[in-house]
């Protein structure tokens, strides 16, 4: 039923959500009927479910809240899930692991599966089994015009491309169906360090990562803790160096690959250790509370030990607001090209982009007493420091990112896509032209 709302809750609270109409769809069938209503009225459509990565301001048009569409089903003979566009990957994980099973989920529980997979998805253990786009085997969309359309590589192929890896462009999914892969246990958690050290462990961790095999996925971030009674004791009110590992292989080879790391110095806290794979978000302990906050995603070709200590100096204690930054290793499986093929391997080319990268640079910043326009400001000089090693902008991790509409995906896939959105939106109920 369309209704007037002022919006729904948001894990995302730095950005107002004010629609003129709102649908909390419980079925497909309310999401055509909200696409009717706003194809009738002239409204643009906006799809909201956990609100992680919201894009930014939601002011008039029709909102459609998907957090009732949460159905999960497991096929464990077929490895496969079916997923509503409300799941998160928390319930993903619940309904696979008793199979023996797991899926491409990112680093926190809450964050809603669809729309992390329509961004391409890159999670923990992306080196060794690629973007999660890469598993979907078929998508159940509404387009501008009203038809619910089941797409696969062989209905709709096309339009199978762009879904994966080319966002919320082309219609609203109420679900997926991806693969998972048989995964029940990893060795894994994260190693930690005084800021202070931080170029050091940088520079460190740059030279770990070219040595360790797919398997293994890891990232790098620096932050600044509050000193708040809530955070660990250890690590409260310091600046924090931390390097997060999933490694799948067993736990003396994994104890093995992180001894260099160990070996940088005395660590704050060293959580690595073999795990079942229900423990894996103690991996990056995302925050579970909505909070306000603007982000970038930077996909570099590559990345020297002397611009990162730059970028870590631009955004540590002396920046004039607080920065999380994370620096993920990509490669492996993520670079892989997907073509036609049986198995659980690739499957078919999608629209996930910069494949050739090395590294994504992650920068988040609470917006709790800061301003937008000071946080892209510093933005801005870090991308100045890592000039042409940037090669484009990661559609899951710009937290706020509707101000900034370019470098989303290479030329050539950006036209693709817009001949996509000019067939199947040419109104554009969904955000209007295409740019890329």
């Amino acid at each position: 039923m369309v209704s007037a709302s002022s919006g729904p809750a948001s894990f995302q609270t730095g950005f107002p959500i004010r629609p003129d109409r709102l649908v909390e769809a419980r079925t497909p069938d309310d999401v055509r009927e909200a696409v009717a209503y706003a194809a009738g009225h002239g409204l643009r459509l906006t799809a909201h479910a956990t609100g992680h990565g919201l894009p930014g301001a939601v002011e008039g048009g029709v909102l459609v809240v998907t957090s009732g569409l949460d159905s999960v089903t497991v096929d464990p003979v077929a490895r496969t899930a079916t997923i509503g566009a409300g799941a998160t990957w928390g319930a993903v994980a619940a309904a696979a692991v008793p199979h023996g099973l797991a899926p491409l989920n990112g680093s926190s529980p809450s964050v809603g599966a669809v729309s992390y997979t329509l961004g391409g998805g890159l999670g923990i253990l992306a080196r060794q089994f690629g973007y999660a786009a890469d598993q979907v085997r078929a998508l159940e969309v509404v387009t501008a015009d009203g038809a619910l359309r089941r797409v696969t590589p062989e209905r709709g192929p096309e339009l199978f491309w762009g879904l994966r890896g080319g966002g919320h462009r082309l219609g609203v999914v109420t679900s997926l169906e991806v693969g998972l892969v048989a995964v029940e246990r990893l060795y894994g958690g994260a190693i930690a360090f005084d800021g202070e050290r931080a170029a050091e462990v940088m520079a460190r961790y740059l030279e770990w990562t070219r040595t360790v095999p797919e398997s293994l996925t890891s990232s790098l971030s620096a932050l600044p803790y509050p000193d708040l009674p809530q955070v660990p004791e250890e690590v409260r009110g310091r600046y924090v160096v931390s390097v997060r590992v999933a490694f799948t292989g067993d736990a003396a080879e994994g104890e093995r690959l992180v001894a260099p790391l160990r070996a940088i110095g005395p660590a704050l806290e060293d959580s690595l250790r073999e795990m079942p794979y229900t423990e894996s978000p103690t991996i990056h302990n995302d925050p579970p509370f909505p909070h306000a906050y603007y982000g970038e995603g930077l996909m570099l070709r590559e990345l020297d030990a002397a611009r990162a200590a730059r970028v870590l100096e631009l955004t540590g204690p002396g920046a004039p607001m607080m920065n999380v930054v994370q620096l993920n290793h990509v490669g492996g499986a993520l670079a892989v090209r997907p073509g036609p093929g049986p198995g659980p391997g690739p499957g078919p080319a999608s629209a996930v982009p910069y494949r050739d990268a090395g590294f994504l640079l992650r920068l988040l910043s609470p917006l709790d007493g800061t301003d937008v326009a000071s946080v892209r400001a510093l933005y801005g000089e870090v991308s100045g420091v890592l000039g042409p090693r940037v090669l484009g902008r990661s559609l899951n991790f710009c937290f706020g990112g509707g101000d900034r509409t370019a470098g989303f995906h290479e030329p050539e896939t950006a036209k693709r896509l817009a001949g996509l959105v000019s067939q199947y939106d040419p109104a554009g109920l969904f955000g209007g032209p295409y740019e890329g």
